[in-house]
């Protein structure tokens, strides 16, 4: 597992396994800009039949574009906002229902092991109810590199 992505609604904490990650500082333009994408397991084991989570069963969460002073990122926070002009995060529900991120703060730090971890906290609009309302969330995932094991 890469990490846990957990949604606090007033209802249930909702608990995401997260499949897959990626992140990295691009140069383009004289400028660097940060992307980040993390995608959960679409697996309910863990999920009781009568939850929110239920009917939402993976999501996918994407920093794009978003400006940064140089590549490195290690020991750094950024808080990313969306504003009218300026979009730099997305959501993917896997549905035809939309999503939207609000005051997104990422930090970056290595862990023990020597990976890059992300500590990714914010808000994330109510679409389980459609209340309408920003709910927070709480992200914690690894960079590590998968290893693919190659049969003969």
């Amino acid at each position: 597992m890469k990490g846990i992505l957990k949604i606090y609604h007033p209802e249930e904490t909702l608990k995401y396994n997260i499949k897959s990650t990626y992140c990295k500082a691009v140069y383009s333009n004289k400028q660097h800009f940060l992307e980040v994408e993390i995608i959960t397991d679409d697996s309910l084991d863990h999920v009781d039949d009568d939850s929110l989570q239920y009917h939402f069963p993976q999501l996918s969460m994407d920093v794009f574009d978003f400006p940064i002073d140089d590549a490195e990122i290690e020991g750094k926070t950024f808080a990313v906002t969306d504003s009218a002009d300026d979009t730099f995060t997305g959501v993917d529900l896997f549905d035809d229902e939309d999503a939207y991120l609000y005051n997104s703060e990422l930090s970056f730090e290595k862990n023990q092991d020597g990976d890059l971890e992300l500590f990714w906290k914010g808000e994330i609009n109510d679409f389980y109810t459609g209340s309408g309302d920003a709910v927070p969330f709480k992200l914690k995932c690894n960079f590590r590199p998968d290893e693919i094991v190659v049969d003969d």
